[in-house]
Protein backbone atom coordinates (compact mmCIF):
# COMPACT_ATOMS: atom_id res chain seq x y z
CA UNK A 1 0.00 0.00 0.00
CA UNK A 2 1.17 3.48 -0.83
CA UNK A 3 -0.25 6.27 1.33
CA UNK A 4 -0.63 9.26 -0.96
CA UNK A 5 -2.75 11.54 1.23
CA UNK A 6 -3.13 11.83 4.99
CA UNK A 7 -5.31 14.60 6.42
CA UNK A 8 -6.10 15.50 10.00
CA UNK A 9 -9.89 15.54 10.32
CA UNK A 10 -10.49 16.40 13.96
CA UNK A 11 -10.23 15.58 17.65
CA UNK A 12 -13.13 14.17 19.64
CA UNK A 13 -13.79 13.48 23.31
CA UNK A 14 -16.58 10.94 22.90
CA UNK A 15 -17.43 8.19 20.46
CA UNK A 16 -20.79 9.62 19.41
CA UNK A 17 -19.13 12.82 18.19
CA UNK A 18 -16.71 11.00 15.85
CA UNK A 19 -17.13 11.08 12.04
CA UNK A 20 -20.31 9.41 10.82
CA UNK A 21 -19.41 8.46 7.24
CA UNK A 22 -18.70 4.83 8.28
CA UNK A 23 -15.27 4.56 6.66
CA UNK A 24 -13.12 1.81 8.16
CA UNK A 25 -11.03 2.80 11.18
CA UNK A 26 -7.71 1.45 12.43
CA UNK A 27 -6.80 2.50 15.97
CA UNK A 28 -3.34 2.97 17.47
CA UNK A 29 -2.82 2.86 21.21
CA UNK A 30 -0.01 2.15 23.65
CA UNK A 31 1.69 3.19 26.83
CA UNK A 32 2.46 6.89 27.03
CA UNK A 33 5.68 7.82 25.21
CA UNK A 34 5.85 4.54 23.25
CA UNK A 35 6.38 6.34 19.95
CA UNK A 36 2.83 6.37 18.61
CA UNK A 37 3.06 9.74 16.87
CA UNK A 38 6.38 8.84 15.24
CA UNK A 39 5.00 5.54 13.96
CA UNK A 40 1.91 7.10 12.38
CA UNK A 41 4.04 9.82 10.78
CA UNK A 42 6.37 7.17 9.38
CA UNK A 43 3.49 5.14 7.93
CA UNK A 44 2.06 8.26 6.30
CA UNK A 45 5.38 9.54 4.93
CA UNK A 46 5.00 12.70 6.95
CA UNK A 47 7.11 14.36 9.63
CA UNK A 48 4.49 16.59 11.19
CA UNK A 49 1.09 14.97 10.61
CA UNK A 50 0.94 13.93 14.26
CA UNK A 51 2.59 16.29 16.70
CA UNK A 52 5.42 14.64 18.65
CA UNK A 53 5.93 15.57 22.28
CA UNK A 54 8.61 14.57 24.76
CA UNK A 55 6.08 14.82 27.60
CA UNK A 56 3.84 11.75 28.15
CA UNK A 57 0.10 12.31 28.11
CA UNK A 58 -0.12 14.98 25.43
CA UNK A 59 -2.64 13.05 23.36
CA UNK A 60 -5.92 13.58 25.21
CA UNK A 61 -8.53 13.03 22.51
CA UNK A 62 -9.57 10.63 19.74
CA UNK A 63 -7.65 12.03 16.78
CA UNK A 64 -8.85 11.10 13.29
CA UNK A 65 -6.66 11.12 10.17
CA UNK A 66 -8.20 10.40 6.77
CA UNK A 67 -5.92 8.17 4.71
CA UNK A 68 -6.12 8.13 0.90
CA UNK A 69 -9.71 9.39 1.26
CA UNK A 70 -10.66 5.78 2.03
CA UNK A 71 -10.17 4.99 5.71
CA UNK A 72 -9.06 6.47 9.03
CA UNK A 73 -6.10 6.10 11.34
CA UNK A 74 -7.28 6.91 14.87
CA UNK A 75 -4.68 8.05 17.39
CA UNK A 76 -5.87 7.23 20.91
CA UNK A 77 -4.55 8.63 24.21
CA UNK A 78 -1.75 6.61 25.75
CA UNK A 79 -2.43 4.51 28.81
CA UNK A 80 -0.26 4.52 31.91
CA UNK A 81 1.93 7.32 33.18
CA UNK A 82 0.81 10.88 32.48
CA UNK A 83 1.03 14.01 34.58
CA UNK A 84 -2.71 14.48 34.90
CA UNK A 85 -5.20 14.20 37.74
CA UNK A 86 -6.82 10.91 38.66
CA UNK A 87 -10.16 12.34 37.55
CA UNK A 88 -8.80 13.21 34.11
CA UNK A 89 -7.19 9.78 33.76
CA UNK A 90 -10.56 8.15 34.51
CA UNK A 91 -12.20 10.29 31.82
CA UNK A 92 -9.59 9.11 29.32
CA UNK A 93 -10.14 5.48 30.30
CA UNK A 94 -13.90 5.82 29.87
CA UNK A 95 -13.47 7.58 26.51
CA UNK A 96 -11.12 4.85 25.26
CA UNK A 97 -13.39 2.03 26.47
CA UNK A 98 -16.45 3.62 24.90
CA UNK A 99 -14.69 4.07 21.57
CA UNK A 100 -13.15 0.59 21.44
CA UNK A 101 -16.26 -1.31 22.51
CA UNK A 102 -18.94 0.75 20.74
CA UNK A 103 -17.40 1.95 17.50
CA UNK A 104 -18.89 -0.02 14.58
CA UNK A 105 -16.43 1.15 11.85
CA UNK A 106 -13.44 0.16 14.02
CA UNK A 107 -11.79 -2.79 12.29
CA UNK A 108 -8.50 -3.40 14.05
CA UNK A 109 -6.48 -2.15 17.02
CA UNK A 110 -2.70 -1.84 16.92
CA UNK A 111 -1.20 -2.01 20.42
CA UNK A 112 2.21 -0.35 20.49
CA UNK A 113 4.81 -1.84 22.83
CA UNK A 114 8.33 -0.56 23.50
CA UNK A 115 10.71 -3.20 22.12
CA UNK A 116 13.45 -2.19 24.55
CA UNK A 117 11.71 -3.63 27.60
CA UNK A 118 10.67 -7.01 28.89
CA UNK A 119 6.89 -7.53 29.07
CA UNK A 120 5.37 -4.77 31.18
CA UNK A 121 2.39 -5.34 33.46
CA UNK A 122 0.48 -2.37 32.06
CA UNK A 123 0.77 -3.64 28.47
CA UNK A 124 -0.28 -7.15 29.44
CA UNK A 125 -3.26 -5.82 31.37
CA UNK A 126 -4.43 -3.82 28.37
CA UNK A 127 -4.01 -6.79 26.02
CA UNK A 128 -5.98 -8.98 28.43
CA UNK A 129 -8.72 -6.37 28.50
CA UNK A 130 -9.02 -6.49 24.70
CA UNK A 131 -9.15 -10.29 24.86
CA UNK A 132 -12.00 -10.05 27.38
CA UNK A 133 -13.79 -7.60 25.09
CA UNK A 134 -13.20 -9.97 22.14
CA UNK A 135 -11.72 -7.22 19.97
CA UNK A 136 -9.30 -7.81 17.06
CA UNK A 137 -5.80 -6.55 17.73
CA UNK A 138 -2.16 -6.87 16.77
CA UNK A 139 1.11 -6.08 18.52
CA UNK A 140 3.46 -3.41 17.19
CA UNK A 141 6.86 -3.37 18.86
CA UNK A 142 8.40 0.09 18.46
CA UNK A 143 11.92 1.55 18.74
CA UNK A 144 13.59 -1.66 17.56
CA UNK A 145 16.61 0.35 16.42
CA UNK A 146 17.31 1.25 20.06
CA UNK A 147 17.17 -2.29 21.42
CA UNK A 148 18.92 -4.37 18.78
CA UNK A 149 17.54 -7.38 16.92
CA UNK A 150 18.48 -10.01 19.51
CA UNK A 151 17.03 -8.14 22.51
CA UNK A 152 13.93 -7.14 20.56
CA UNK A 153 13.07 -10.71 19.64
CA UNK A 154 13.84 -11.93 23.16
CA UNK A 155 11.27 -9.47 24.51
CA UNK A 156 8.76 -10.34 21.78
CA UNK A 157 9.03 -14.07 22.51
CA UNK A 158 8.57 -13.44 26.24
CA UNK A 159 5.42 -11.44 25.50
CA UNK A 160 4.09 -14.20 23.26
CA UNK A 161 4.82 -16.86 25.87
CA UNK A 162 2.77 -14.97 28.47
CA UNK A 163 -0.11 -14.46 26.01
CA UNK A 164 -0.37 -18.18 25.26
CA UNK A 165 -2.04 -18.68 28.65
CA UNK A 166 -4.96 -16.54 27.46
CA UNK A 167 -5.01 -16.83 23.70
CA UNK A 168 -4.46 -19.89 21.50
CA UNK A 169 -3.45 -17.88 18.45
CA UNK A 170 -0.66 -15.35 18.82
CA UNK A 171 -1.77 -11.95 17.48
CA UNK A 172 -0.24 -10.49 14.34
CA UNK A 173 3.09 -9.02 15.44
CA UNK A 174 5.17 -6.30 13.81
CA UNK A 175 8.68 -5.08 14.61
CA UNK A 176 9.04 -1.39 13.78
CA UNK A 177 11.32 1.60 13.97
CA UNK A 178 10.32 5.13 13.00
CA UNK A 179 14.01 5.92 12.53
CA UNK A 180 14.93 3.12 10.13
CA UNK A 181 11.37 2.63 8.79
CA UNK A 182 11.55 -1.04 9.67
CA UNK A 183 8.16 -2.72 9.58
CA UNK A 184 6.49 -0.05 7.45
CA UNK A 185 5.78 -2.26 4.44
CA UNK A 186 4.61 -5.15 6.63
CA UNK A 187 2.17 -2.98 8.57
CA UNK A 188 0.74 -1.25 5.53
CA UNK A 189 0.55 -4.56 3.68
CA UNK A 190 -1.46 -6.05 6.53
CA UNK A 191 -3.88 -3.11 6.53
CA UNK A 192 -4.25 -3.41 2.76
CA UNK A 193 -4.98 -7.12 3.15
CA UNK A 194 -7.75 -6.37 5.67
CA UNK A 195 -9.25 -3.77 3.36
CA UNK A 196 -9.12 -6.01 0.28
CA UNK A 197 -10.58 -9.06 2.03
CA UNK A 198 -12.97 -7.84 4.70
CA UNK A 199 -13.88 -4.21 4.36
CA UNK A 200 -15.52 -3.80 0.98
CA UNK A 201 -18.64 -2.22 2.49
CA UNK A 202 -16.58 0.55 4.06
CA UNK A 203 -14.30 1.47 1.15
CA UNK A 204 -15.47 3.85 -1.56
Amino acid sequence: MNIQTATFIGSYVEEKSCPTNALAEFAFIGRSNVGKSSLINMLCNRKDLVKISRSPGKTQTLNFFLINNQFYFVDLPGYGYAKVSREMRKKWELMIKEYLTSREPLQFIFILIDARHEPQKIDLEFVNQLIDWKLPFGLVFTKSDKSGKSKTWENVHQFHDILRSRKETIPETFITSAETREGKEELLGFIEHLIDNKLGKYIK
